[in-house]
């Protein structure tokens, strides 16, 4: 798998419908962003997603995933407490396990919703990466993580967005994309982050990290999130985690 698109419900989003499919190895939608078009490859959402905002008639090439997919793909790299609790992310973490492309583009993902806007492209939605959770204290971290992860992995993250953000991910245009290689990053702080990662063992196999929340210290969490930021920082770095 070469370049993947990943589609939020972001407004931003249905420029996506202009987008060549040429050159596009698989479309993967989050939530209600298979309606963007209908050439999408895989839509990941929970079980509770709403029956009447899910796709009617799949084509034999697309594909819904759930938890039993993508809850042990997260688990895979870390897991929910560490990788962020968003569909964005999860979604994310899902592609780089099961797909293992070089290129992952976003638009619709910038996790930005102003009040005095449209929130989502069919309309205003609930913010769901602002909810008050454990997971989402930092979104720039998150992405920073993300983004550190997929570099170890030789995968390079960019935004196609143009619109404020609370990715960290270098913009890029459509065209740009066959060309983009993995952000460098600080691999001493990756391998710091790992560390302190398996130390704190906030990990919840099931996924329902909810259900254990009053057992993680947010300011180890902060702390934590400090050193993703660290390492996501370009300079006189390596491009992988060795």
């Amino acid at each position: 798998m070469s370049i993947v698109l990943m589609l939020g419900s972001g407004p931003n989003v249905l420029a996506a419908r202009d987008f060549a499919r040429a050159g596009l190895d698989a479309i993967v939608t989050i939530n209600n962003a298979w309606a963007v078009r209908p050439d999408w490859d895989y839509l990941v959402c929970p079980e509770d997603f709403p029956a009447d905002r899910r796709p009617v008639d799949l084509t034999a090439q697309q594909r819904v995933i759930e938890a039993q997919a993508f809850v042990p793909a997260q688990n895979a790299y870390g897991g929910f407490v560490y990788a962020g609790g968003t569909m964005a992310f999860t979604a994310s973490y899902w592609a780089l396990h099961a797909l293992r492309p070089k290129v992952m583009a976003y638009l619709g993902c910038d996790m930005v919703y102003p009040a005095a806007t449209q929130t989502h492209f069919y309309g205003n939605g609930a913010p769901d990466p602002l909810r008050k959770d454990v997971t989402l204290r930092s979104l720039p971290a998150k992405s920073a993580r993300l983004m550190c992860m997929a570099a170890a992995q030789g995968c390079a993250l960019v935004n196609l967005s143009g619109d404020k953000s609370r990715l960290i991910f270098p913009r890029a245009g459509v065209a740009d994309l066959p060309g983009m290689a993995p952000r460098t990053i600080n691999v001493d702080r990756m391998k710091l982050a790992l560390q302190r990662e398996d130390a704190l063992g906030y990990v919840v196999p099931s996924g329902r990290y909810w259900e254990s929340s009053d057992v993680f210290d947010t300011a180890e969490i902060d702390a934590l999130d400090r050193l993703w930021l660290q390492a996501a920082v370009s300079g006189n770095c390596q491009s992988k985690a060795a």
